[in-house]
């Protein structure tokens, strides 16, 4: 089993950051793929950023945040993070980290297939 604990959400204006952090625990060579989802009111879950491990460190993005959100790792805390700078109000969700095992590339991006997930943390962006 992998734990994930994610953290740093809160509300800013637009054109402001935020740093978004995800704790990961337990059995971490069960997974290969892992980053951050999100999800805003009657929208569906979709991808921001996720990590490869099995493929030397890529980390794909979505198209909508390309530019000013960046993912990290830190291997020897074991945590993730997001930084989301350039913040507008149409990145106001509930962003959540997750993982999982994939044996191809092709679903990166699809939230059902991936098996471990955070809590959530709650995002506002507003003026």
């Amino acid at each position: 089993q992998v734990q994930l604990r994610d953290s740093g959400g809160g509300s800013v204006m637009p054109g402001g950051s935020l740093k978004l952090s995800c704790a990961v625990s337990g059995a971490t060579n069960l997974v290969n793929f892992m980053g951050w989802f999100r999800q805003a009111p009657g929208k569906e879950r979709e991808v921001v950023a996720i990590l490869m491990t099995h493929a030397g460190g890529v980390i794909d993005y979505a198209d909508s945040v390309k530019g000013r959100f960046t993912l990290s790792r830190d291997t020897s805390e074991n945590v993730l993070y997001l930084q989301m700078n350039g913040l507008i109000p149409e990145d106001t969700a509930m962003y959540y980290c997750a993982a999982t095992l994939l044996l191809s590339t092709g679903d990166w991006d699809k939230s059902a297939q991936y098996k471990y997930w955070g809590q959530g943390t709650q995002v506002t962006v507003s003026s």
